[in-house]
């Protein structure tokens, strides 16, 4: 007859207890990759949640087991998944400065307006986005005044100059690779750039920033590929 350690089998399944709680949440992950977490306070943090899983009262869920199993799970966990580290350290990141933004209510007559624009403007900067209500164009400003005027008497239900267009280009694979664009934005939310609007395009991500936080958001973006470019050419070695 096979005798099981009861202590083993608790450790155990606060250890899965403990992953599955940490495989659902992307944030914690990146924490514990980059190696700025307080363990201590992620344990405690992490104690209802636990404790839910294993059906069980919170002060019935120890914190040092829960430390414990971090630790033990630690290594399993890097800045980005190698797949999502191939995309983007195949990616190029490319600013352009001094782009408007338009957002109207779509209807028949502002779609074939717009068809209209990307027709009569082949040549230059225009990204369209459309949702069940609206369509956001962004396009270069010194386009502003002929699309306003192209656009007439639309909704108007959001308008904005003096913005900039960050595109980052990937290789194909980035539409079969989860985690890449959100990457891409905790990058820009750890230097304090807010993203006022973003378009995906194939395999281009485009992220409006005001423009006086372009710089912030090429360097920081171009700091990420960087990083995952250098990790390749390691792993390569």
């Amino acid at each position: 007859m096979v005798r099981h350690d009861p202590i083993l089998a608790t450790a155990s399944s606060v250890t899965k207890a403990v992953k599955d709680e940490i495989s659902s949440d992307i944030s914690i992950q990146d924490a514990i990759a980059r190696d700025y977490v307080n363990l201590s306070a992620l344990s405690r943090m992490l104690v209802p949640k636990i404790a839910m899983r294993l059906r069980k009262k919170p002060k019935d869920v120890s914190e040092v087991g829960i430390t414990t199993a971090i630790k033990r799970l630690r290594s399993s966990y890097s800045a980005s998944p190698p797949r999502v580290s191939r995309v983007i350290g195949r990616s190029t990141v490319n600013v352009r400065t001094h782009v408007s933004r338009i957002s109207v209510e779509k209807t028949r007559r502002t779609l074939q307006t717009v068809s209209q624009l990307l027709s009569t403007y082949p040549d230059d900067f225009i990204q369209v986005s459309e949702s069940i209500s609206s369509i956001t164009l962004i396009f270069d400003q010194r386009l502003h005044a002929r699309v306003k005027r192209s656009l007439g008497s639309a909704e108007f239900l959001e308008e904005g100059e003096g913005g900039a267009a960050i595109t980052v280009r990937s290789p194909e694979e980035i539409q079969t690779t989860p985690g890449c664009i959100s990457a891409f934005y905790n990058q820009l939310s750890r230097r304090k750039v807010n993203v006022e609007d973003t378009v995906s395009c194939y395999t281009d991500t485009i992220m409006v920033v005001d423009m006086k936080d372009a710089s912030r958001a090429f360097e920081a973006l171009t700091e990420l590929v960087g990083d995952e470019q250098r990790k390749l050419g390691e792993a390569a070695a």
